[in-house]
């Protein structure tokens, strides 16, 4: 095993940075690569080999995947739900990333090529309502995914299916259902909700002043997966023969926004006000993960309950909302 290298595309990232680490453990060698300089990457590991490559182009792909054994490809322009509805171009520029890095697996001969999809490439007609019906694989099409990110998601799910194929790469993919904990994106407008919500409850407590701003009305209902299970997730996936199209990975315990809201106040030990901003961007009106797939396949699902986890993530923000020094950058 430890002569196996494996390249984690994306790794200065959140989930890059959890998922270098974890294959690290497992006796790998790990490159990480990120287009970010290192002292953005929200982990560096010193075990590692790190590069800084814009992954957009194909010759920084061949320099990124050069003798590796497997690729995870997880790097791509995207954040929460406020960047990606107002970024569609600069999330639909991230197929090079895809279309590059399959053309170089399918060059080094790798023995798994791994890409992390998204739930934004269901069909939207399947999202209208906050009592949500589980999303199954199949209800990706007839298409109509989220405008920009969702589309660039789905293309290159197609990608690695006939880059299968036609020229036998062995490309596994995973379709993350919102994905949070420590070592993420917290503030700067590229935060998912999780992250987002804690930290303007914990703003709340630190300032005395308990008026929170929602967006939208609070009754979207969705499901959040801690980090951990999407790691393990990545690596059952990875490793499986069995799954060879697109499959959910995601927690499929459900709540509303407001519900979330409640829950973090609580972690807190405090009492807020919401007041819901109707013209923010607020996604999908409800998204759930159904898991009888990955149940069927692995006999195993995502079940880290958003409590432990949210508590995990609360105690994590609050720390460097608190510390006196750069949290920008966390080395292991």
């Amino acid at each position: 095993m430890s002569q196996k290298l494996a390249v984690v595309a994306g790794g200065g990232g959140f989930i890059g940075g959890h998922l270098a680490r974890n294959l690290m453990e497992q006796g790998y060698k790990v490159r990480s690569v990120d287009i970010k300089p290192f002292d953005r990457w929200y982990q560096v590991h010193d075990d590692a080999e790190n590069m800084q490559l814009d992954l957009m182009e194909l010759d920084n792909c061949r320099k990124a995947y050069a003798g590796a054994d497997r690729i995870y490809q997880l790097a791509a322009d995207m954040g929460g739900m406020g960047f990606i509805e107002n970024n569609k171009c600069l999330c639909m520029l991230s197929v090079l990333i895809n279309t590059h890095s399959l053309m170089v697996a399918k060059e080094v001969g790798v023995e798994r090529f791994f890409y992390s999809s998204s739930a934004c490439v269901y069909n939207a007609d399947k999202q209208k309502s906050e009592d949500v019906v589980p999303l199954v694989e199949a209800d990706a099409y007839p298409a109509m995914p989220e405008d920009g990110y969702g589309w660039e998601k789905l293309f290159s799910e197609r990608m690695c299916r006939h880059f299968r194929e036609d020229f036998d790469v062995p490309t596994r993919v995973a379709r993350f259902h919102n994905v949070y904990g420590p070592f993420g994106t917290w503030d700067g407008g590229r935060e998912k909700a999780p992250a987002a919500i804690t930290r303007k409850i914990i703003n709340c407590k630190l300032t005395g002043d308990h008026n929170i701003e929602v967006w939208g009305d609070g009754k979207q209902t969705r499901s959040f997966m801690y980090i951990d299970d999407c790691v393990k997730g990545i690596n059952m996936i990875t490793d499986s023969d069995d799954v060879l199209e697109p499959i959910n990975l995601g927690s499929d315990e459900l709540t509303t926004i407001n519900g979330l809201v409640d829950m973090m106040a609580e972690i807190a030990g405090i009492d807020v006000t919401k007041h819901h901003n109707l013209d923010a961007p607020k996604g999908v009106n409800g998204r759930n993960s159904d898991n009888d797939l990955i149940k069927k396949y692995l006999n195993w699902a995502p079940a880290i309950p958003l409590r432990v986890g949210m508590e995990k993530t609360y105690d994590w923000i609050h720390e460097q909302m608190t510390a006196d020094v750069d949290s920008t950058v966390f080395t292991s």
